[in-house]
């Protein structure tokens, strides 16, 4: 690393805006949906691991789920918040390369792990008879391990090769934290090679895990269509739609800043990166339960039994 990347060298994070107004609104939005994320992140994980009937590759995946929407959120709103009311809107770069790494690790388990969560659905539904064979526990532990692995690896690659350049334009970072793609225009030298492996880590991770994805929902869709009953298809239906629609939500919003050209990073970027930090990691758990009766279910069940103990004293 060169002499412009010394430990003492800070960062400052723009943010997502001076307007002192628009920095409360937006100090009161976000932090109202932190809030919404922890609460609904740790019900759904608290839920899974009391009910026995939820003891399923699906909601261990679905519990894996919320552990990174959890830390993926907490990784960047906190920050975020100090950021928009304090002065000092510093980072340190050990900070900041921490929280690119944890960033990067997190958001690409996510994506490889709604990957395995389509080939889970896959599974369940093209091959029922077959299902707990298939997905058995060890299988399950592995395909988690794969996916958190995945992302250690690619988030380590990235933030090395990040953090080598030398910063000597201007150590003020036109975002909110730090993730690669502002940090390449910072740079005086030449970043094609990040942008060649960013572009390689989008393409195998994003991608490929959205292929893969794509592809598990086709087999899906032509085995529930060939079900004669009505009510069976709709069932079917049921169980995917929910994680379809958090499948496009994210995808769609993280593939748009990594696949990218460098010069492109906008001020549209940030309200697209506020999308996959902090209103996806809150709407997942949603999404969730409310297309799932048993999640539900189990929800109204624990929170009668509460109230009963209640009554009781």
């Amino acid at each position: 690393m060169e002499h412009t990347n010394e430990t003492s060298v800070k960062f400052i994070l723009i943010g997502l805006s001076s307007d002192p107004n628009l920095q409360m609104v937006c100090f009161l939005t976000i932090l109202v949906v932190y809030l919404i994320t922890l609460s609904g992140n740790i019900l759904l994980i608290f839920v899974v691991k009391i009910n026995p009937k939820l003891h399923t590759p699906m909601y261990f995946f679905l519990s894996n789920l919320s552990i990174i929407d959890l830390c993926f959120s907490s990784t960047i709103v906190p920050i975020l918040l100090i950021n928009t009311l304090s002065k000092d809107k510093s980072i340190s770069l050990h900070g900041c390369a921490a929280q690119m790494f944890f960033s990067l690790v997190l958001g690409a388990t996510e994506c490889l792990l709604l990957a395995v969560m389509a080939y889970d659905r896959f599974a369940a539904i093209c091959k029922p008879l077959h299902y707990n064979l298939i997905m058995d526990k060890k299988l399950c532990i592995g395909l988690a391990l794969a996916a958190w692995s995945g992302g250690v690896v690619n988030a380590t690659i990235q933030v090395i090769l990040t953090f080598q350049l030398p910063y000597c334009r201007s150590h003020h970072v036109n975002h909110f934290f730090c993730e690669v793609p502002p940090f390449l225009r910072l740079s005086c030298k030449d970043t094609r090679l990040n942008v060649l492996a960013m572009y390689i880590a989008a393409g195998i991770i994003c991608l490929s895990a959205f292929l893969l994805t794509m592809i598990s929902y086709v087999r899906i869709i032509s085995t529930i269509l060939m079900i004669s009953s009505s009510q069976g298809r709709q069932k079917s239906f049921s169980t995917c739609t929910s994680h379809l629609t958090v499948v496009t939500l994210f995808y769609g919003t993280i593939m748009s800043i990594y696949l990218q050209p460098r010069s492109s990073f906008s001020e549209t970027d940030k309200a697209v990166s506020i999308v996959y930090t902090a209103i996806t990691p809150m709407l997942n758990p949603i999404i969730y339960s409310i297309r799932n009766k048993d999640v539900k279910g189990s929800v109204v069940e624990n929170i009668l039994r509460q109230s009963n103990v209640r009554n009781k004293f």
